[in-house]
């Protein structure tokens, strides 16, 4: 992935509504960086949460690296977010309010080569809505379809 993507929670776009969206640095230790740098991890069953003033990423996994197998961590270990005071109370207030949750929605390095998370304020969808969205997909690739054959005749 050339634009420094590690990897994307797409099921997060389908089960919930992105209210807002935040960059924010990752406290990672010893050979995790490594991983990253391989593609080895993934964030679709994570979440984050605020404890004490911080903020955690919780149920990230990042694979052990092979060749510093001795000083490899728990790849389920929570994970601090970096971020300002500021704006770890806007995301307290925001995700206060009931339904609401922080959601990772994407993992990569930035252009200075640090690992990066954005994370969504999100808030549940309902079942219709699920089934709204899938119309709504369905229906762009049918007209997409249409115009691309349409194109195509010409």
């Amino acid at each position: 992935m050339s634009d420094g993507t590690i990897t994307t929670n797409r099921k997060a776009r389908y089960e919930y509504f992105i209210e807002d969206t935040l960059e924010a640095g990752i406290e990672l230790k010893g050979a995790e960086v490594k991983s990253l740098r391989d593609y080895q991890a993934s964030i679709a069953e994570a979440y984050a949460a605020t404890e004490g003033g911080q903020v955690w990423l919780h149920g990230m996994h990042i694979a052990p690296y092979q060749p510093a197998a001795d000083q490899n961590l728990d790849p389920y270990r929570r994970r601090k977010l970096l971020l300002r005071k500021a704006q770890i109370r806007r995301l307290e207030r925001q995700i206060r309010q009931k339904g609401y949750t922080l959601i990772p929605l994407k993992l990569y390095f930035n252009k200075r080569g640090y690992a990066k998370v954005e994370l969504g304020v999100c808030r549940g969808k309902r079942q219709y809505d699920k089934r709204e969205a899938i119309k709504e997909r369905e229906f762009q690739r049918r007209a997409d379809r249409a115009v691309s054959e349409h194109q195509r005749r010409q």
